[in-house]
């Protein structure tokens, strides 16, 4: 195992940690996200193939600007799944493969908050709740 392996599984654990004590629900299978991103977009759309063909489904590309004015594409490779360490450090090592492949850079997952409590979307929202009173 690598280091960055070791640092990702790590990370997994921890974040997985905190879903579970602030009440996720556990038995409901979570949309992962994980974000790859590279200066070269030919090289990005070959790591997507590949993630593709490891079982995820991929975005489409992106094209951001950084704050020191370079640019860099990215794209999720999206899995849907119960919180499970094994499970999730099996699919880190298969994209830290893609990426070290591809020479692209693997940065990491996000999901959301699944519980009776949790905001959906889909709600109906009113501005004043959220940005205050403006008068």
């Amino acid at each position: 195992m690598t280091e960055e392996a070791q640092q990702w599984y790590e990370f997994n654990a921890e974040t997985i940690e905190a879903l579970t004590e602030d009440g996720t629900d556990l038995a409901q299978a979570h949309t992962i996200e994980h974000h790859l991103a590279c200066k070269n977009f030919e090289a990005l759309e070959k790591a997507a193939v590949d993630a593709f063909k490891a079982g995820f489904e991929v975005t489409d590309a992106e094209e951001l600007i950084l704050d020191d004015g370079g640019t860099v594409f990215c794209f999720d490779a999206v899995v849907k799944k119960k919180l499970n360490v094994e499970v999730f450090n099996t699919d880190v090592d298969a994209l830290l493969k893609v990426a070290e492949k591809h020479k692209v850079h693997y940065d990491g997952w996000g999901t959301y908050y699944m519980g009776d409590d949790a905001i959906s979307m889909e709600d109906d929202f009113d501005d004043d709740d959220y940005l205050g009173d403006s008068e």
